[in-house]
């Protein structure tokens, strides 16, 4: 894109890139009883198919003695419109603590699609075994909500001179928060942990989204019950009282909201009863947490850079063994990569034109050496239009420059920093920078690149390094700060990691969305990171 100091509004974006997100609600009911003193501990683990695989994703938390569970912990999945998810609940009752499903008795299993969850919004069905027949009478309730609204509220709450329940001690008091749900019961959105022989407990402050604790609406009743807990899950109940976001919310640090927490039996019995304890709301606030699709629905550009390796190391690209090489398809590994990351990023930028530069090359028409020239010769406007634009000046300057050396990476790598560090002086979420750089193998530079890139951590931008040919890139793995922390030379640490290596040889015989997948796999959470980082909303964001 061509450099602006002002923000263009981010055009449509395809359905392929809004993933939204879907928090999906499990119960059980009548479920088998497999323990012979008790009833079962029944919990639930969500699979999703991945290339003809069950692949476990997440399980919920374990229900002691309970045939009938609604579980607390909720499963949340990336929804693709596009895609047909594929997912499996299956129920067990646990036996031991050990992490392992064969370990536990199986209950039964449910699988459906995500589509078919999210059109029917709620569904209940029969539980199978495996040889496919019915588990018993044992029903799955799965119940699907968007998570569209990004707020999140972060409650902080105690309690006093809450009712003894135990005989020796004190009582082990928790809190369940419940919302209404569409028929009319009352559904269970969180579980706090349990506070042990306190009457007074302090627990720690818990965040969960909006949407989650009141379906986004902050006038609606939600009620929290107080239990006392039992190891046999037989927990007695303290109190209870209805409240809404909107009044928890008056609670300040300084003047925090006191709730009565009332046994109604109790009430109806005494005539002097006054509660059976207090609830303290402490603190109650909402905030926004920004996903990617928000800040880039928010405006913000993603400004797409391209190096290329000009060196002597890619061999003549007369040579049909040269990398640099124009197969009679019109392609080659460097083309690849371009219309790979670029025909994703593109969709990002309004203007779709992008600086193309090259290095490690010899230039007419005094054959010097250059490490940061534009492919298009025009040094005052690199800029090629769109990604067929790219691959244009790059075919049409291999026959004018000299392929030299050294490997170089740190003068492109600081160019975009340059631009980058503009981009800050705005204080808004309105530019991204990424550099792809394609190469063939060693850095020359490696101090000066290590350098630049811990500099560049700093600012919105990201690089994306594609390795073509067969070399060896242990330099670049080092680059790509997934194992350990990247360190200048300096002794500086990178305060992200915003290097993402890839070796195209890797992709040759994969379809070409597998490579783009990987190289912008940690893309969206890098620009997140940094703009959360900064504390910077996206330009086009409501307060929460």
């Amino acid at each position: 894109m061509a450099y602006t100091v002002t923000a263009t509004p981010a055009g449509p974006v395809g359905s392929q890139y809004c993933v939204c997100k879907v928090e999906l609600s499990v119960c059980g009911q009548n479920l088998l009883d497999r323990d012979v003193t008790s009833k079962s501990d029944p919990f639930c683990v969500l699979f999703m198919e991945v290339n003809g695989k069950w692949v476990e994703l997440d399980r919920t938390e374990t229900a002691v003695n309970n045939l009938n569970p609604a579980f607390a912990k909720k499963f949340i999945v990336d929804y693709h419109f596009e895609e047909v998810q594929k997912l499996k609940f299956a129920l067990f009752d646990q036996d031991k603590s050990s992490m392992q499903l064969y370990e536990h008795d199986f209950l039964g299993e449910f699988s459906c699609t995500l589509g078919m969850i999210v059109s029917s919004k709620k569904i209940t069905r029969s539980l199978l075994l495996g040889n496919g027949k019915p588990a018993g009478k044992g029903m799955i309730t799965i119940a699907a909500q968007e998570l569209s609204d990004n707020r999140v509220i972060t409650l902080s709450v105690a309690g006093r001179k809450l009712d003894k329940k135990d005989l020796f001690g004190k009582s082990d008091p928790f809190l369940e928060f419940y919302k209404p749900g569409d028929d009319g019961k009352w559904m269970l959105v969180h579980r706090t942990e349990v506070i042990k022989y306190t009457l007074d407990p302090v627990w720690k402050p818990f965040t969960v989204p909006l949407v989650s604790l009141c379906d986004g609406d902050v006038e609606k009743l939600i009620k929290v019950t107080c239990y006392d807990y039992d190891s046999d899950g037989g927990h007695d109940f303290i109190g209870e009282f209805q409240t809404s976001v909107a009044r928890m919310c008056e609670a300040q640090d300084a003047f925090p909201l006191e709730l009565e927490c009332i046994n109604p039996k109790k009430q109806k019995k005494k005539k002097n009863y006054k509660n059976s304890g207090i609830i303290i709301v402490k603190s109650c606030k909402i905030t926004r947490d920004f996903s990617f699709l928000d800040y880039i629905l928010g405006g913000c550009q993603l400004m797409f850079t391209v190096g290329i390796d000009f060196t002597a190391s890619n061999g003549n690209p007369r040579d049909p063994s040269s990398l640099h090489y124009i197969n009679p398809m019109g392609t080659n590994e460097y083309l690849s990569a371009i219309w790979a990351v670029g025909q994703i990023i593109q969709d990002y930028d309004s203007d779709k034109m992008f600086p193309a530069l090259g290095f490690g090359a010899q230039l007419p028409p005094d054959w010097k050496v250059s490490h940061e020239f534009a492919i298009n010769f025009n040094p005052t406007n690199p800029f090629c239009s769109g990604v067929e634009g790219i691959v244009q000046a790059y075919s049409a300057c291999l026959p004018h420059i000299r392929f030299y050396g050294p490997t170089n990476f740190s003068p492109i790598v600081n160019h975009v920093a340059r631009f980058a560090a503009q981009a800050t002086q705005q204080e808004a979420a309105s530019q991204y920078f990424i550099l792809l750089i394609i190469t063939d193998g060693v850095i020359s530079d490696m101090d000066e690149t290590r350098h630049a890139v811990v500099q560049a951590s700093k600012l919105p931008m990201s690089i994306i390094i594609v390795g073509v040919g067969n070399a060896d890139f242990a330099a670049m793995e080092f680059l790509d700060g997934d194992s350990r922390v990247l360190r200048s030379y300096t002794g500086e640490e990178a305060v992200r990691d915003i290097v993402q290596f890839v070796p195209f040889r890797d992709f040759r015989n994969a379809p070409k969305e597998t490579l783009a997948k990987a190289v912008l796999a940690e893309l969206p959470q890098q620009v997140v990171q940094y703009f959360k980082h900064r504390n910077l909303p996206p330009i086009a964001s409501e307060p929460a």
